[in-house]
């Protein structure tokens, strides 16, 4: 679905993003015969991935691309469509939304923006190699991987005091570097620093010693290094929200989109799930948010029927249908049809 520019492409529920979030959503609203487009630039976070060990159901971990082709290969057996794409801004309408992408315009009666976020690595030269093998972002998905090894946390943020105390429980030996720049942690983490004993460097790093995709040390200058297996860092998130602030969904402070507990945005029929929220930035977390958003958007969609009597119209399809061929019409089709009709009007 991409290339030129073209007449908007419409479906009942559109998800702009691909990753766990999106997957999980566009499997829910398929199963319950919902008309669903997924538009994903194929950059879901996700992809960085390439042992996960906590997603529920793969014991041995799974990679992240695996798992990302497993759920496109699953919301497909629903019916769900997928659009390679990036959506820049989206507008609302009378009978629903328009999205404007690089590659084409699309329009829908409800939105899902599972748009995610980005960490923002550390600035160590070679350090990217060690995405995922020794080098992580989150100590809730990946302490459990290093326990008893040389653990070292980037930043000097009051999260990166959090981030060392929080790994005591695996290793007793975590230190904090600040590459070069003053800490800036509160009186409160400064005294636990001292109190946990965790040693802080604050020279500016020179660069690494690596054995292929392993950590093996942190370096100071020309010569001097400290010993490291386990780099955690938390130079923070950039959440992508820009569709969302289109729409004119509100935000907090750090630029999360803000949700209820239906996933519902401050924009009247915009739903949010995923990283892009302020839910724990996790696969499993975010699939369960995108299952709650979709089975929110079906019982909004259902309750609109019921009020505006497309069920009532659709009911005498299906019964006329039935009668003149003893076959069911297909209600994806159908309801793609009236969509089409109702944008045209």
């Amino acid at each position: 679905m991409t290339g030129h520019r073209r007449n908007a492409i419409t479906s009942e529920v559109i998800i702009v993003g691909g990753g766990m979030a999106g997957l999980s959503a566009a499997i829910y609203l398929g199963r319950a015969e919902r008309e669903v487009l997924v538009i994903d630039n194929e950059k879901s976070m996700a992809r960085w991935e390439p042992h996960v060990e906590n997603f529920l159901g793969f014991p041995e971990g799974i990679g992240g691309s695996e798992l990302l082709k497993l759920g496109r290969r699953q919301a497909r057996k629903t019916g769900a469509r997928f659009a390679n794409d990036e959506i820049m801004k989206g507008s609302g309408k009378i009978n629903g939304f328009v999205l404007h992408g690089n590659a084409g315009n699309y329009r829908a009666r409800r939105v899902l923006l599972s748009t995610g976020a980005f960490h923002i690595p550390p600035e160590i030269e070679g350090v990217s190699d060690c995405l995922g093998h020794s080098m992580f972002y989150c100590k809730d998905c990946d302490g459990f991987r290093v326990r008893g090894q040389r653990i070292a946390i980037y930043g000097r943020e009051n999260e990166a005091v959090r981030y060392a105390l929080g790994m005591l429980f695996y290793s007793p030996s975590v230190i904090i570097v600040t590459d070069g720049k003053k800490p800036r942690w509160d009186r409160t983490r400064a005294k636990w620093v001292q109190e946990y004993g965790i040693a802080v460097y604050s020279k500016r790093l020179s660069g690494i010693r690596r054995e292929g995709c392993k950590l093996k040390a942190l370096k100071f200058g020309r010569d001097a290094e400290v010993k490291v297996e386990a780099l955690f860092t938390t130079r923070g998130d950039i959440y992508l929200n820009r569709l969302a602030k289109s729409f004119g969904a509100d935000l907090d402070a750090d630029g999360q989109v803000l949700v209820d507990d239906q996933m519902r945005t401050s924009a009247k029929g915009i739903y949010a799930a995923g990283c892009v929220t302020p839910a724990n930035c996790q696969m499993i977390i975010a699939a369960g948010e995108g299952a709650t958003a979709a089975q929110a958007i079906n019982n909004d969609l259902f309750e609109e029927s019921l009020a505006t009597h497309s069920l009532r119209r659709f009911r005498e399809k299906q019964l006329k249908t039935w009668r003149e061929t003893g076959k069911a019409p297909d209600r994806k089709r159908l309801s793609k049809k009236i969509l089409t009709k109702d944008f045209a009007r």
